[in-house]
């Protein structure tokens, strides 16, 4: 039906409508094809590959190191300053802070739409604004990186040698290998787990320095001026100028074993008198492994926004080079690749792709049984997807798991356009027409046809751009992808098809026969008669039809209810980030040894192919209680799937006594900015500290028993052991004692002090000073610590103090500034995101939390409900955004209702297929029932226009015109569906890494293409019978003269 029979403008002089010009000039039309297929080519070489659309928020993470501080003088004295700061800047959506021992790490995430580097300027201002509140004693001031705390390294390397320190080791590392990695474009952060810096410790004999009359501060201030290595100047003689150096750094550990510290009875006390020094590290409670035996581990992650292949294409190309300038005992082995995982899952989607193409070549074969006829419609497929290349590449797309599927879903679609012009043209030349005239009159009967199936299945696509938050921009991709090549589509069938229909096609007697063509085709020649006879039927019984389409209505929306709703599947990426947690209270030689019995009975694993592991308080683990690993399992054909691999994993460690661990699979997506124990958390919030860690501890112990969550934790670390040294203010006065003269003593002695700096030609290794270790292992030996007095004498610590134990918590947790105790848990198997969620919400209102306090999802779980929560108007936008198309393309209100109605027979078949599946609702399968609205609204469009073409033109009355056109129709349709559901198949059954996002989209839309096409092959012709005879019932009652003739009057 020609747009402008449409508008019931006269027939126009030539046949051909928009298709005319390209079917008269034949050279130009395939001149301008090749252009879009060498303009897709070229692009495609060119397109960066990547896991997942870039879609990351701008994160940038914080960190101090002060070591020997406690959580609560980090939280006082660090932390709050530099969050006072932060809390004024524009654009700041999510700050988040872990004060522990020595460490503070503030996590801050902006506005999407802000870029990194205005938030890192931002960033910078606002700690140097914090730097005068900050203590003046700090080693290093805060450091920020751009990174995602919660993204898994892109590449991790162990750098081992069998002869050195590992101290030894990482000083080599520094100077030669990690500064030329982190310099790579796109690196965010290059952090090496241990972080065993070398260092001189100076280990002080505390009773040796008090029988001298001497103390630790003695030490501390005759190293600071021992080792100086300042600014001397420079003098000008009458010829020449010289510049002044001296001796005055000490560089090694014989220059401090031999440095005069006092003199004592006229003697001098050298430093190996009163302490030994050794060469060590700068912190002495970190450790890292690899497979069990120590390691330096590099960890390098990606800055938000940077393609992860990319970047590590580059830092692989580079690391040749650097690994040739290390020594030749010391060796680097690759841990970890993330692109292993991306690439193979981005090559099992082009194969998916080829074959879906292939798969869609066959139908349209096996219908049309001419190979001519056949290359013509399938030409289609490759032009509109290699075309789309060249829309991606000038949008700043990239080649990734979702635009690649919305090519494979589109090879379904694209050819659609094509067969329906095709059979059109077919028909006319088996009536005897010659092709020329055929392709003629049959392009310009479907031109408005086609125009109409293609601009509702854009429209079908809109609400898609409007998807709120994180979820909406990792949509994006897909759905203008999706919307370029059905556009390419749509050129291709109008200007293409018909000029190759004019000069290739032949009338069926003269094309050759094929045996398998001939029985397919008979099959459906039969399959054609039974469903005339079968709608007969059906016309005939209006009213049951009609019954069986309202109650389609309401299980539709039933199913809905009902169905378990996620975010996204868990996906396979062939890692697994694992964490230990051991007693609240535990040394660091007891976490080491807890450590590595994990890490052996992870390796005995058959899944396991290496692990990294690290214990310690640095950047990453916020307590010495917490260590983390990362398994890199084996290649998928070696192991079973993830479940199975999981099961086996959590039974190997479970009976290690002393420690529970966690698995966490590691994924593409990540919508978090904190990493946890488990893949989903949430928080309690309030003004009041101990009250919020009170009832964060009671809500995390109610949810443990509800079966819906498993590994429910917390971060409410209370139970730490701390000693409290009580400073009676008036013995101190009155023997001249100040607080600060206490504080310095016992920071001398237990802090892992930085005393001075040496400085070399590439690094700053840094002087430690502590007591002799094992010197005090017990709160009330400290009482014995002799504090220095003004003339030279000291005391034990217990003349001016008392000293008592108290528990107190590890971490200092906040979030926006205020306390906040975070809840983390995993789902039992077979409990969907949706109902999890429910029970806490239940769990909250059953233990009466106050109303002071409030609760806050954050990460996944916080997308889910912004994003689920509009999940219903997101179809219902999608369904009034065709309609309001097609009432525009028909100019009739009625229409556009017929056209909808055969969208609740397949929502029923996609909710069905994905909870059979067990696959829930997720937004991959909201995706998929969006894009079922386009595909089968696709068989009624091609029903009624040729009915409403006959009641024009041919003054059939309605009843013979819907009949005619569900005859006419009924192949065409038939074979857009097979082409559709055939696209669907490799995506359903496709294996390969990242299928399990894959799998949903191709389930929702067979099952919703399979129930409806047998539903809506008779539903549509009564429905629309239906609403013709009210539309004649409503004119013949307004008009007092006699009714015209049924179905002349264009609209509604």
């Amino acid at each position: 039906m020609a747009s402008e029979d449409a508008l019931d403008a006269p027939a126009p002089a030539e046949p051909g409508g928009p298709s005319r010009l390209f079917i008269l000039r034949p050279v130009a039309t395939t001149l301008l094809m090749i252009a879009v297929l060498l303009a897709g080519l070229v692009a495609y070489r060119v397109l960066p590959l990547s896991a997942l659309p870039e879609v990351d928020y701008p994160t940038i993470q914080v960190s101090t190191l002060y070591p020997g501080a406690s959580p609560d003088v980090m939280a006082l004295t660090v932390t709050s300053p530099l969050e006072r700061q932060f809390g004024q800047m524009p654009g700041l959506t999510r700050m988040t802070s872990a004060s522990s021992s020595g460490a503070s790490v503030i996590t801050m995430q902006f506005r999407l739409d802000l870029s990194l580097d205005v938030a890192e300027q931002e960033v910078q201002a606002a700690i140097n604004a914090a730097n005068t509140l900050l203590p003046s004693d700090l080693p290093a001031p805060p450091i920020y990186a751009k990174v995602n705390p919660a993204d898994a390294p892109i590449i991790s390397l162990g750098i081992t040698s069998k002869s050195r320190p590992l101290g030894e080791v990482q000083g080599i590392v520094e100077r030669q290998f990690s500064n030329k990695i982190a310099q790579v474009s796109g690196v965010g952060l290059v952090s090496m787990s241990a972080g065993q810096r070398p260092a001189v410790r100076i280990q002080a004999n505390v009773p040796a320095l008090a029988a001298r009359g001497l103390s630790l501060e003695t030490i501390r201030s005759a190293i600071g001026n021992a080792n100086a290595n300042a600014a001397k100047g420079s003098f000008d003689g009458p010829t020449r100028s010289w510049t002044i150096d001296a001796n005055d750094q000490l560089a090694d550990v014989a220059s401090y074993r031999n440095l005069v510290v006092a003199y004592a009875g006229g003697a001098p006390v050298r430093l190996s008198d009163v302490a030994t020094v050794v060469q060590g590290t700068e912190n002495v409670r970190l450790g890292s492994w690899m497979n069990g035996s120590p390691a330096v581990v590099i960890d390098v992650q990606r800055q938000p926004g940077a393609n992860v292949i990319g970047t590590v294409d580059a830092i692989k190309a580079a690391l040749p080079e650097l690994e040739a300038q290390l020594p030749a005992d010391v060796h680097v082995t690759l841990l970890t690749d993330r692109t292993a995982g991306i690439r193979a899952s981005v090559s099992d989607v082009q194969f998916e792709l080829v074959l879906a193409v292939l798969l869609v070549t066959l139908v349209i074969f096996l219908f049309l049984g001419s190979v001519r006829a056949t290359v013509v419609a399938s030409i289609a497929v490759p032009l509109s997807l290699v075309g789309a290349f060249a829309a991606m590449y000038f949008l700043d797309f990239s080649i990734n798991n979702l635009t690649l599927m919305a090519l494979t879903i589109a090879s379904g679609f694209v050819v659609d356009d094509a067969i329906v012009v095709l059979e059109n043209i077919a028909r006319h030349i088996e009536d005897g027409m010659k092709p020329f005239d055929a392709a003629l009159k049959g392009a310009s009967e479907i031109g408005f046809t086609i125009i109409s199936l293609t601009v509702s299945l854009i429209a079908v696509l809109i609400p898609l751009l409007f998807m709120g938050d994180v979820v909406g921009r990792l949509f994006r991709e897909f759905a203008v992808t999706l919307a370029v090549t059905i556009l390419i589509s749509a050129v291709v069938a109008l200007t293409l098809v018909p000029m190759l229909s004019a000069r290739w096609l032949r009338p069926e007697h003269e094309e050759r026969e094929y045996r398998v063509t001939a029985w397919t085709r008979g099959q459906f020649d039969r399959l054609a008669d039974r469903y005339a006879r079968s709608l007969d039927w059906v016309m005939a019984r209006g009213r049951m039809t009609m019954v069986v389409f309202a109650s389609t209505l309401v299980a539709t929306g039933l199913l809905f209810m009902v169905i378990p709703k996620n975010l996204f599947p868990e996906q396979d990426t062939g890692q697994i980030a694992v964490t230990t947690s051991a007693g609240q209270d535990v040394s660091y030689a007891r976490m080491a040894a807890l450590q590595q019995q994990v890490a052996q009975a992870l390796l005995a694993d058959p899944a396991v192919g290496s692990l990294s592991s690290s214990i310690g308080v640095d950047g990453q683990n916020a307590t010495l209680s917490q260590g983390r690993m990362l398994v890199n399992l084996k290649g998928e054909g070696q192991r079973g799937d993830l479940d199975t691999v999981l099961g086996g994993l959590e039974k190997a460690v479970a009976d290690i006594p002393g420690v529970r661990v966690y698995f966490r699979p590691v994924q593409d997506l990540t919508i978090d900015t904190t990493t946890g124990v488990n893949a989903y958390r949430f928080s309690v919030q309030g003004a009041d500290q101990d009250l919020v860690d009170q009832w964060g501890a009671k809500l995390a112990t109610a949810l443990k028993a509800d079966s819906h969550l498993r590994n429910v934790t917390t971060n409410v670390l209370a139970d730490g052991r701390a000693v409290v040294v009580d400073i009676n203010r008036d013995t101190a006065g009155r023997l001249g004692l100040s607080a600060l003269t206490i504080d310095n003593a016992l920071y001398d002695a237990f802090g892992q002090r930085i005393v001075s700096t040496i400085y070399t030609q590439s690094s700053q290794n840094r002087v430690i000073l502590e007591a002799q270790p094992g010197s005090i292992t017990d709160p009330q030996a400290l009482g014995a610590l002799r504090i220095p007095l003004a003339g030279g004498a000291s005391i034990p610590l217990s003349t001016v103090a008392t000293i008592r134990t108290e528990a107190t918590p590890l971490v200092v947790a906040r979030e926006a500034q205020f306390p906040a105790a975070t809840i983390g848990f995993d789902l039992a198997p077979g409990v969907s995101l949706g109902s999890a969620v429910q029970a806490i919400e239940r769990t909250e209102q059953a233990i009466g939390m106050p109303p002071a306090l409030s609760t806050n999802f954050s990460g996944a779980a916080s997308a889910f409900k912004s994003s689920l929560g509009n999940e219903l108007w997101l179809i219902l936008a999608a369904i009034v955004v065709v309609y309001i198309v097609l009432g525009v393309l028909y100019e009739s209100f009625v229409h556009p209702v017929t056209i909808l109605s055969t969208l609740p027979s397949a929502g029923i078949g996609a909710l069905l297929g994905l909870w059979l599946t067990g696959s829930g609702l997720g937004v991959i399968g909201i995706i998929g029932i969006v894009l079922l609205i386009g595909i089968v609204k696709k068989n009624a469009i091609m029903m009624i226009d040729f009915a409403l073409e006959a009641m024009r033109n041919e003054g059939a009355n309605a009843r013979e015109a819907i009949r005619q056109a569900a005859h006419l129709r009924f192949r065409p349709i038939m074979m857009t569906t097979f082409a559709a559901l055939f696209a669907a198949i490799p995506l359903i059954f496709g294996g390969g890494m990242g299928h399990e996002l894959r799998q949903p989209l191709g389930i929702a839309i067979a099952g919703g293409l399979i129930f409806s096409q047998v539903l809506t092959l008779f539903t549509t012709p009564v429905i629309f019978l239906a609403l013709e005879d009210w539309r004649e019932r409503r004119e013949a009652r307004r008009a007092p003269a006699p009714a015209p003739m049924a179905g002349t009057a264009p609209t509604a």
